[in-house]
């Protein structure tokens, strides 16, 4: 999915169409497909605005950030819980890698049970 058109050109859309300009002229002098331009137009009619509909890509993650901040403050208590203990205590709908992935990019990776800072360097026994 391509990115949206700037706003500047979706006035620019709106502008000549009202001064009675062609679709497909306006296609080309902006560098856009007449598809857009008429998807600019009729959102401007429906709506009164053109801008663009918000980008909401991606999957949404399956754990909330307040429970993985909640998960972290259990990390630091008890540093060698295992993946499913944690999956278990917090009644997580997540598989174990996806978990591991969450809290790698936290910083937190797991060596055998234990849990560390990934930019700590001091071992934990």
């Amino acid at each position: 999915m391509a990115n949206p058109i700037s706003n500047e050109k979706r006035a620019d859309i709106i502008k000549h169409i009202q001064a009675g300009e062609s679709e497909e002229n306006i296609a080309r002098w902006l560098f856009v497909s007449k598809i857009t331009v008429t998807r600019v137009w009729n959102k401007f009619l429906e709506s009164g605005s053109y801008e663009p509909k918000p980008l909401n890509r991606g999957r949404k993650p399956l754990v909330t950030e307040e429970t993985m901040d909640k998960i972290v403050a259990q990390i630091k208590v008890q540093p060698d819980m295992t993946l499913l203990e944690i999956i278990d205590e917090f009644n997580l709908n997540i598989s174990e890698s996806a978990l591991c992935r969450r809290l790698n990019k936290l910083g937190l990776n797991r060596k055998k049970k234990l849990f560390f800072l990934a930019d700590n360097n001091e071992g934990m026994s």
